[in-house]
């Protein structure tokens, strides 16, 4: 009998426990879970800054301590423009999007006057690298010093839901800046590539800010191939640049082919290459409106070509799937040219992304 109620005793102050603290050993478990990448990230955005700080002393003037005008830079913030009043919501956005990169631009000349042109893009995509693990850090920890504080579950369950997503983001940054100090192309400059290869040997003009085009024949068809300028890691204003080349032909192009890297889903093949339609290229708004204005103005039919691959692989050194692919994209273009437009027409062909490694 006394072994029954001792029994008794003991399982209603162990549901008792389970009751009164089940939620605070939740809380401990999902805020170790926190605190861990918490730790992982703080580590990445100092190893970040860092290696940004070495690639870039190099460039600096001698006796002169950059670090303290790097570390204040990487909180460097962009504020959009509003969008209750829609109307011209672009132009605002394409002007504050002009005003970063030229504060950019002017950073980069301060911190590092030694810097050709190429490796001063290159500085500029290493900072960029360097601030979004800024960032990523100082958000995690927000909400981790925030369901602290308030000791919230919700908070600590969200964060840890996320984290995956997250860390996988964070390392992929954290690798991608090692391939921009090494100046080697990424899996993003697929477009830049396939443009690349298409205009090898012709000659090379300016058309929009660091993008150049350049006109080759292809059974009797005229193809203008376009790029950023390149080897530096930049994108430049490709949308500018189609706009520009429609106009001065008069609107007379037959049809625009561009060419990107696009993410792929969860069981997709790196280097799958894929057709569509639209304006394929990864911009806020501005450039993409551009193309899509320009090409609904002369009723010019637009076609995609993407190549899949995932945020690591596209912001790291380009992977053997992808040049093969490129090469694979080049000769859909010259097919597609033939089988969609007659002799004597126009075309252009956009190749987009950052073409950090890949020449003209």
């Amino acid at each position: 009998m006394p072994s029954i109620v001792v029994n008794i005793i003991w399982m209603v102050a162990f549901f008792a426990i389970i009751i009164l603290f089940n939620q605070r050993m939740q809380i401990w478990s999902y805020q170790r879970n926190v605190e861990k990448a918490t730790a992982r990230l703080q580590f990445l955005a100092d190893k970040s800054r860092e290696d940004a700080l070495n690639s870039i002393k190099q460039f600096a003037q001698e006796n002169v301590d950059i670090r303290s005008q790097v570390t204040g830079f990487l909180d460097f913030f962009l504020i959009e423009p509003v969008d209750r009043d829609p109307f011209g919501v672009l132009g605002r956005l394409e002007h504050i999007l002009d005003n970063r990169r030229d504060r950019f631009k002017a950073f980069v000349s301060q911190i590092a006057p030694k810097a050709g042109k190429t490796d001063a893009a290159n500085t500029e995509d290493i900072l960029e690298a360097a601030m979004a693990l800024n960032l990523i850090f100082k958000v995690v920890r927000h909400y981790l010093l925030l369901g602290k504080k308030t000791k919230s579950l919700m908070i600590f369950v969200q964060l840890d839901m996320q984290l995956p997503m997250i860390m996988k983001m964070a390392e992929a940054y954290f690798s991608a800046q090692k391939t921009f100090s090494a100046g080697k192309p990424i899996g993003d400059g697929l477009g830049a590539l396939v443009a690349s290869k298409l205009m090898l040997g012709q000659p090379k003009k300016q058309i929009a800010e660091e993008v150049v085009y350049a006109e080759l024949d292809l059974s009797n068809r005229k193809v203008v191939v376009l790029k950023a300028e390149g080897p530096g890691g930049v994108v430049g204003k490709p949308g500018e640049a189609v706009k520009q080349l429609v106009e001065n032909l008069g609107g007379k192009v037959a049809r625009i082919f561009m060419i990107d890297a696009a993410a792929k889903l969860e069981g997709e093949k790196t280097g799958e290459v894929v057709e569509g339609i639209g304006a394929a290229i990864g911009d806020p708004g501005p450039e993409k409106f551009k193309i899509e204005d320009v090409a609904t103005k002369y009723k010019i039919p637009v076609d995609a070509i993407i190549c899949k691959m995932d945020l690591e692989e596209a912001l790291t050194t380009i992977r053997k799937e992808v040049v093969e692919a490129s090469d694979v994209i080049v000769e859909r273009i010259k097919k597609a040219i033939l089988e969609r437009t007659k002799e004597g027409d126009v075309v252009i062909v956009a190749g987009i992304g950052n073409t950090i490694g890949v020449g003209q």
